[in-house]
């Protein structure tokens, strides 16, 4: 028998909802993170929609707003089964260090509207000193991340292989 088979359903279900919960306090929002809790927990990292609908009880399109967004967010993949038009949903192994790094454009963004604004505000006004100190706080967080993240890329590579 598989640990897989041995598993207690109702325990897994207290983990998944468990882990959803931390996310929701984190500022994920319910239903994707009650999804992404399932997919990391499903020994494939891959479901349907209909088996996310039937493990969590939520309907198609609770999965499907749910899936939306978390691929939006780099935490899941939509892959078509072969020869089917089912879609299956994956989480990867580096889903966090995906989602991170693609915040970067975010930042990047942000970083473009703050140097506007302390050109419009003027770099001598308080407002303009503000968002000066802003755009430099999230300069310091992407050079910080990127590092951060190589060392991770490195730290992963020696604990699981390539």
């Amino acid at each position: 028998m598989t640990d897989a088979a041995r598993r207690d359903p109702e325990a897994v279900s207290k983990f998944v909802e468990s882990f959803a919960a931390q996310l929701v306090e984190a500022g994920m929002q319910r239903m994707p993170a009650r999804v992404f809790a399932a997919l990391l927990s499903s020994d494939e990292g891959t479901m349907t929609s209909a088996e996310l609908g039937e493990q969590l009880r939520i309907s198609p399109a609770a999965v499907s707003g749910a899936v939306r967004y978390l691929a939006q967010t780099h935490m899941v993949a939509r892959e078509r089964e072969p020869g089917s038009r089912r879609e299956r949903y994956r989480v990867h192994g580096d889903q966090w260090y995906e989602a991170l790094t693609n915040r970067e454009a975010v930042i990047k963004r942000w970083e473009g509207a703050l140097r506007e604004g302390v050109s419009s505000l003027g770099a001598d006004t308080p407002a303009g000193r503000r968002m000066a100190e802003t755009l430099a706080f999230f300069e310091f967080i992407e050079g910080e991340v990127a590092a951060m993240m190589e060392r991770w890329r490195v730290h992963r590579e020696e604990l699981f292989g390539a």
